[in-house]
């Protein structure tokens, strides 16, 4: 199960609709499992169907984790015209075991959809999502 609070939940949100229509992307960096800090990042290849982080920029934002005693607790992206459900492209990139994927669709600008995945081994596994005050 993933629990997040509604703040962070609104940030990533607000940063897929102010990408859309391409994909937006980023992290929530936290300590022992629980999401903390709110880390935007750039979608490199500025498409509405696909997302990629910039290499630079992953490699500055890990190395900044590393320093804080941080890991990458959430991975999100969004989806701007389908579910929030992992793609083949997306389960091929899940390279941190221990992470909750996030997907927001923006398909519907009046509804939210917002779903948690663990993705290991090219297996999807759906959890829930506890919001938090």
């Amino acid at each position: 199960m993933l629990s997040i609070s509604q703040e962070l939940v609104d940030k990533i949100v607000a940063h897929a609709r102010a990408d859309h229509p391409d994909e937006a992307c980023g992290v929530i960096a936290g300590k022992g499992g629980v999401p903390e800090r709110f880390i935007p990042m750039e979608n490199a290849e500025r498409s509405p169907t696909f997302y990629r982080f910039d290499s630079m920029e992953q490699f500055r934002v890990w190395r900044e984790m590393d320093d804080r005693d941080e890991e990458p607790v959430v991975i999100y992206h969004s989806h701007t015209a389908t579910e929030a459900y992992p793609s083949r492209t997306d389960v091929s990139y899940a390279s941190e075991p221990e992470a909750h994927y996030v997907l927001v669709s923006t398909r519907d600008e009046n509804e939210v959809e917002f779903r948690s995945y663990r993705i290991l081994d090219g297996v999807i596994s759906e959890e829930e999502v506890r919001f938090l005050p």
